[in-house]
């Protein structure tokens, strides 16, 4: 089986690459063309999957290209994106031309192509401040930043593909994963980097939003389960560890780890807009489990710790650190 992961230089796609690689998979990596020929994470990744997956060099908001990296392919799994929310407040535009027509481009095309499975990648932002917890695949959409609304945008093309010409698409909602690779605009990787550095005094946003913390192997292997399992085409499936914990409770637990005292010092420029802050998240993972299989190895308090071990332990690694700003906010 050949596999297509857009978004293959991210974080997760990176490890999703290099997880299906590892099973056996046929793997065509599309990255996001540039002239320095950086694959991204891609270029760092394990030793013993160097050399054994394809590379394409593209764009996903150009539907020629989508149609040339989907071509032979027999399942596409959909994570490429702008995903970080700041930027999303100044550059609305870019987020829908990257996430929604993206993702049209990704579904055109495997209708027309024949493709026998998408998985597109969601969000738990899009569920915005939970009206109930733990939060099913029910709960009501609302796009509290333009980000969130780009990515139900991009969901509801998706599902009608499948709606309205049958296209097998598997709907994923990742909730917030973490681990190495992670980007320094997520909160454990700016708490972690912080600390690393010397700074003691941790410049954060609001403290006391709750979040449901998927550690990355967990999250990849959500995305091996529904290549391997049917039962998911047309339905949203929640990944999450259906464990919450708030964003201060974060920093104390990441302090405890690195053998540390920390106090956090309020930056404004990290606040998020009081109506477009998710003051709460926490997954329902039923149906995850009852349709994939799949269920968190990292789950409640003691595997985020767990979790929280292993990727503090790959961002101390000096030629990691190196590729993080700490003192600067990134946005």
């Amino acid at each position: 089986m050949r596999i297509l992961v857009t978004g293959a230089d991210g974080f997760i796609g990176s490890h999703l690459t290099e997880a299906l690689v590892r099973a056996g998979y046929d793997v065509r990596a599309f990255v996001l063309y540039n002239s320095f020929n950086s694959w991204g994470w891609l270029d760092h990744c394990g030793k013993d999957v160097e050399g054994k997956f394809e590379v394409f060099a593209g764009d996903i908001r150009d539907p020629n290209g989508v149609r040339m990296a989907v071509k032979g392919c027999e399942v596409v799994l959909h994570l490429a994106a702008l995903i970080a929310i700041p930027y999303s407040y100044h550059s609305p535009d870019m987020y829908v031309d990257t996430n929604i027509r993206g993702t049209l481009n990704v579904v055109q095309a495997a209708r027309d192509l024949g493709v026998q499975k998408v998985v597109q990648t969601s969000t738990s932002e899009v569920y915005g401040t939970a009206q109930f917890v733990p939060i099913t695949e029910d709960h009501p959409l609302q796009g509290q930043s333009p980000y969130s609304a780009s990515k139900i945008g991009s969901d509801q093309i998706a599902m009608s593909f499948y709606s309205s010409f049958g296209t097998p698409v598997v709907l994923l909602r990742p909730f917030n994963t973490y681990g190495p690779r992670q980007s320094a605009r997520a909160v454990i990787p700016t708490i972690i980097t912080q600390i690393a550095s010397g700074m003691r005094e941790i410049n954060l946003g609001s403290v006391h939003p709750t979040r449901d913390f998927s550690f990355i192997s967990d999250t990849v292997g959500g995305f091996v389960a529904a290549v391997n399992s049917d039962r998911g085409i047309g339905k949203t499936i929640n990944l999450g560890s259906n464990f919450e914990i708030s964003i201060g409770d974060t920093v104390r637990a990441i302090a405890e780890v690195m053998r540390v005292d920390v106090k956090v010092v309020s930056d404004s420029q990290r606040l998020r807009p009081e109506k477009s802050e998710v003051e709460r998240l926490w997954a329902s993972n039923e149906r995850a489990k009852s349709l994939l299989g799949w269920q968190p190895a990292y789950g409640g308090l003691d595997g985020f710790k767990r979790g929280l071990v292993k990727t503090v332990e790959w961002f101390v690694q000096p030629e990691n650190a190196r590729g993080y700003k700490a003192a600067i906010y990134n946005v």
